[in-house]
């Protein structure tokens, strides 16, 4: 065996235990994470009920705390308010109308498989008070979308309401 030939096997041995060592620093396929979908729903029809409770009792910033640092908020009646701070500022608005009164409870919650978003659809009740005083109640339905945050909590990314009845 001639030189040239020494070094072509010496190489092609190096390769063959490179080529070994390789597959096994290959990292292991991902796990699939568990299916928590059925504990997220409960999550968040518990939410959904704390969240009416507070708008109900007219606290604004209880209201707010329930939507995401960026969430959305499509009142009717009210321009798009995005970040906590505005959405604050629509519900401080929302609640101080004469004769306010508001109810909301979801009547489907579906989540993504992979856990991190989901949306709710439910009815609403809001009465407020015409020009003349007297009660006007809007039966309507709403959409939220949610998502999960870095710290596992759900958040209210989109919040969206109809004007039309049911």
């Amino acid at each position: 065996m001639n030189r040239y030939s020494r070094r072509l096997a010496a190489l092609s041995a190096l390769l063959v235990v490179f080529a070994a060592s390789c597959g096994t620093n290959t990292p292991a396929p991902p796990a699939t994470s568990p299916d928590t979908r059925a504990a997220d729903e409960s999550a968040i029809r518990a939410l959904v009920a704390d969240w009416s409770k507070a708008a109900a009792s007219k606290d604004a910033a209880k209201t707010a705390a329930f939507y995401a640092d960026n969430g959305s908020l499509f009142a009717p009646g009210t321009p798009a308010a995005s970040g906590r701070e505005a959405v604050q500022k629509t519900w401080e608005g929302l609640m101080a109308a004469p004769g306010y009164a508001l109810t909301f409870a979801t009547t489907k919650v579906e989540v993504a498989r992979s856990g991190d978003f989901a949306y709710d659809i439910g009815n609403y009740e809001l009465t407020i008070n015409d020009k003349n005083g007297k009660p006007q109640v809007a039966k309507c339905k709403y959409l939220v979308v949610w998502q999960k945050q870095p710290t596992g909590d759900w958040k209210v990314l989109v919040d969206s309401a109809t004007t039309s009845l049911q």
